[in-house]
């Protein structure tokens, strides 16, 4: 079986220590000169997650790299020409690990910087034995313009990004008219999105972008324009705290028209 290009622990370690995910960095310019998909986060470690970087990091973890990806190459001949999805920012794995053991035949690409939720997320490959997710430790929006092709992705999936409460940071949300064209360019025909956040206020701006994009149509049933949470989506732990108080949660699926590539 084809395995990635090795990349050394230095390597990773230098990168997750440049960045985290989805936090605020007050070292950080007020106002950023581009958006990013994370913002600087510190997090302990764990033994569990150091050995899982240090072991198993040179198999599943890619280097960023400024030109496509061979994802038959990435993942091996097992999976060639399987659906490919792009998840952003998958905190500590949970949802990711859960969402690919159900869908073992379609070819995950992680992008998230920080390092706790990289060890995680090996530690459940290792111990669920699965072999369809492939991590990238750098900024998802750097991916998206150099490592990804267009009409490359059958689906993306953001769940609960960073909603940039303050009115006065809500430039820095990742999700904007700019950032959804690219997704869109990148997205066969057919090709999903899945979001979902816990933030009204956060929920209302994405719907209203999403519908504002010409080249989506909304899957919801509902007049409100969101969608139920499908099967495939468990609850997070952090999503279940949230519920507890009361928070409400809120699922957003649209489809990519357009005629099939090719």
């Amino acid at each position: 079986m084809n395995t990635p290009t090795p990349i050394d622990d230095q390597a990773l370690e230098s990168k997750v220590a440049d960045a985290g995910d989805h936090a605020c960095d007050s070292n950080g310019p007020e106002h950023p000169r581009r958006i990013r998909s994370f913002v600087r986060r510190a997090g302990r470690v764990t033994v569990g997650q150091d050995r899982a970087l240090r072991e198993l990091a040179p198999r599943y973890v890619l280097p960023f790299q400024s030109e496509p990806l061979d994802w038959d190459a990435a993942f091996g001949p097992k999976l060639k020409g399987a659906p490919c999805v792009l998840e952003i920012g998958f905190g500590m794995g949970d949802a990711t690990a859960h969402i690919a053991a159900q869908w073992p035949h379609t070819r995950f690409l992680c992008c998230e910087v920080h390092e706790p939720g990289v060890g995680a997320l090996l530690m459940r490959i290792e111990s669920q034995g699965l072999h369809n997710i492939r991590i990238l430790a750098h900024d998802a929006v750097e991916v998206m313009d150099q490592m990804l092709a267009a009409h490359t992705l059958d689906g993306l999936h953001l769940f609960f990004p960073d909603p940039w409460h303050k009115k006065r940071h809500h430039k820095r949300r990742l999700v904007q008219p700019e950032w959804l064209s690219k997704v869109c360019h990148l997205l066969k025909p057919g090709g999903q999105i899945h979001f979902a956040t816990d933030w009204q206020p956060y929920a209302e701006h994405m719907l209203s972008v999403l519908q504002d994009q010409p080249l989506l149509v909304n899957l919801s049933r509902h007049a409100s324009g969101f969608a139920d949470r499908p099967a495939h989506r468990p609850e997070t732990k952090f999503e279940r705290r949230g519920l507890k108080l009361g928070h409400g949660v809120w699922d957003l699926m649209f489809e990519r028209i357009g005629r099939p590539h090719g």
